[in-house]
């Protein structure tokens, strides 16, 4: 199949999964004129880089550690993959597919009401779903747990509060103080500052992806995986503003690798259809629903047998329930 070929059948898979959105359809060249400003810029970074082993380093609610169920056991948390060289896949464009996807979410975001913020408020974000752990029992076997990750959470505008999050109705104060924020620990004001130009906004993203995941570091993940990971926790852990969260899904219709999966079930047993990278055996998975292309949560596929369970096997699954802005750290927005 020639690329003319491969990007009509991308496009009409996109047209069978999708249903027609709710607000304007993008413009016809917009989607068109991103992946030709993509491929140059692959073109460009293939001439000018050798190809290197990629790191993986820990994901931030991904496969997270646990505590032990038997007395006097251990738990070992085990990175999937092995740092497997760099595939072409890794510098394949984002498909037609993914980026009609990504836009139609991005035009949804757009036309969310924006809210005006005053200090002293916080963003509240509601999730249910699991991560998973590998814990060795007395007899030396390994046997895989999962740990509830349903909780809500709240965190000051500004940062000048601590957050406050509340799991199996308990309380608790995180230590510290967001501060300003970060992109592993966003406020709303910092968000809100991010670039709105796609093309910025991924290379701020990607700077931090390449310093901290790139050459020299002992980190799995590799920059462009930890670019997607980055960008989905922002858009599912930060109430973004409309304008920055539309930002965030045109800056992922940029980075290689992303495709779509045609049926996907977030924790809540919501189906959708989702935008997905795959990195060393394992599917990142940003789930929408379909008839109105808002994020409904991500999960983690296994795609290839490994320590953590057969290939299929979902190791991560979190569902977004609620997100908004409330007046004090407790409130609801129901």
């Amino acid at each position: 199949m020639n690329p003319e070929q491969r990007e009509r059948a991308e496009r009409g898979q996109a047209n069978r999964t999708l249903p027609p959105p709710p607000y304007p359809e993008p413009a016809p060249g917009r989607v068109d004129a991103r992946r030709a400003h993509f491929l140059s810029e692959v073109d460009r970074q293939a001439r000018s880089r050798t190809f290197r082993p990629a790191v993986r380093a820990r994901r931030r609610w991904a496969l997270a550690l646990g505590t032990a169920v038997a007395a006097g056991a251990s738990v070992v948390v085990l990175s999937i993959g092995s740092g497997a060289p760099v595939t072409p896949s890794e510098v394949q464009p984002a498909s037609a597919a993914s980026v009609q996807l990504l836009e139609r979410a991005a035009l949804a975001a757009a036309a969310t009401p924006h809210t005006k913020i005053r200090a002293g408020q916080y963003t509240y974000v509601k999730t249910v779903g699991h991560t998973s752990v590998l814990s060795e029992t007395k007899a030396g076997e390994m046997e895989l747990l999962r740990e509830d990750e349903g909780m809500e959470q709240w965190t000051s505008v500004d940062g000048s509060e601590q957050t406050l999050q509340r799991k199996d109705d308990s309380d608790v104060l995180l230590p510290g103080t967001p501060g300003r924020g970060s992109l592993n620990s966003p406020t709303y004001e910092f968000l809100d500052a991010l670039p709105t130009d796609p093309d910025a906004l991924l290379k701020r993203i990607s700077d931090d992806a390449e310093a901290n995941h790139g050459a020299g570091s002992d980190s799995t993940t590799g920059p462009h995986q930890e670019a997607f990971v980055t960008i989905g926790d922002l858009l599912r852990d930060g109430a973004a503003p409309p304008d920055t969260a539309a930002a965030l899904y045109r800056a992922a219709a940029l980075i290689p690798g992303v495709d779509v999966v045609s049926d996907a079930v977030d924790a809540a047993g919501r189906h959708g259809v989702a935008v997905a990278r795959t990195h060393d055996g394992e599917r990142t998975e940003w789930i929408f629903d379909e008839s109105t292309s808002r994020l409904l949560g991500e999960r983690t596929v296994l795609v290839e047998d490994n320590a953590w369970g057969k290939a299929g096997t979902v190791v991560t699954s979190v569902a977004l329930i609620d997100s908004g802005i409330v007046d004090e750290a407790g409130q609801n927005t129901y």
